[in-house]
């Protein structure tokens, strides 16, 4: 992936780790603010009734840089701020590629997406240990969700299982593939192809005796863009099926603490 050998992707796998594993006093350094997505802790509360996940993160902004907030990157362990620029640069040319890749898949002109998501994109990056759980039956790591990105690009973990995907009805397991990048389509990437491309339900469970370590990277439109189906994916016999959006994000976050799916809102 875009010079992301297996060593550099290991790199990161182990700085998340060592991470973790600090004292929660050195993490609590870069816990977030309140009412801030930014920083160490879990999940925000937004609701009584919220569907709380069992998982322990770190949320850093990465690009563009003017909306880093580089009091939330730890400073140990050592290299991590620098890894995780590195890494950030390396994907930022991996998505641009993707987005070239799948506007040609379609007999679109190349940058047709790229355009549309606009130039400040935002990429959020989420490292996730989801500690080991007493009760795997009873407790999720993460709720069923199509993620609100254009795409995502997830770092698994390289020993233990957890990853799930919907497909009729049932849940299949992702195969781990250490030190590779797995690429999941979002929902506003299945606006923009008109719903040639969909994006996938998933979860992530628990397991009783092992922790599980993961990275994810979200492609986030500039929040001046409106997402909407691109012209050349609508016409007489494939009519137009999701209404312009803008700002999904903000959406995509309330709908997901209380379990729905934002998308079907955006359907015509």
């Amino acid at each position: 992936m875009g010079g992301c050998s297996e060593y550099f992707l290991d790199k990161i796998y182990k700085l998340t780790k060592q991470f973790f594993a600090l004292p929660t006093e050195e993490k609590q350094k870069y816990a977030r603010d309140i009412g801030n997505v930014q920083g160490y802790g879990s999940d925000m509360i937004l609701s009584d009734d919220q569907i709380l996940d069992w998982i322990d993160r770190l949320f850093l902004t990465t690009y563009p840089e003017d909306q880093q907030h580089l009091k939330f990157w730890p400073e140990v362990p050592t290299g991590f701020r620098e890894t995780l620029h590195e890494y950030t640069m390396k994907q930022h040319a991996v998505i641009e590629q993707f987005f070239k890749g799948m506007a040609r898949s379609l007999d679109l002109e190349d940058n047709v997406f790229l355009e549309m998501h606009g130039e400040n994109a935002r990429m959020d990056t989420r490292f996730n240990m989801y500690p080991p759980c007493p009760r795997p039956d009873m407790v999720i790591g993460a709720k069923p969700h199509g993620d609100g990105s254009a795409f995502t690009l997830l770092l698994p973990d390289k020993d233990v299982e957890g990853l799930q995907f919907l497909k009729d009805g049932k849940w299949y397991k992702a195969p781990i593939v250490p030190d590779t990048i797995l690429i999941n389509v979002g929902d506003l990437m299945e606006i923009m192809s008109n719903g040639i491309y969909k994006s996938p339900i998933h979860r992530v469970v628990t397991n009783r005796e092992k922790e599980r370590i993961s990275v994810a990277t979200f492609c986030v439109p500039s929040p001046d863009k409106e997402i909407q189906p691109v012209e050349g994916l609508v016409s007489e016999a494939r009519p137009r099926l999701y209404k312009t959006v803008k700002k999904y994000v903000e959406l995509y976050f309330d709908s997901y603490q209380q379990g729905l799916r934002p998308i079907e809102a955006a359907l015509i």
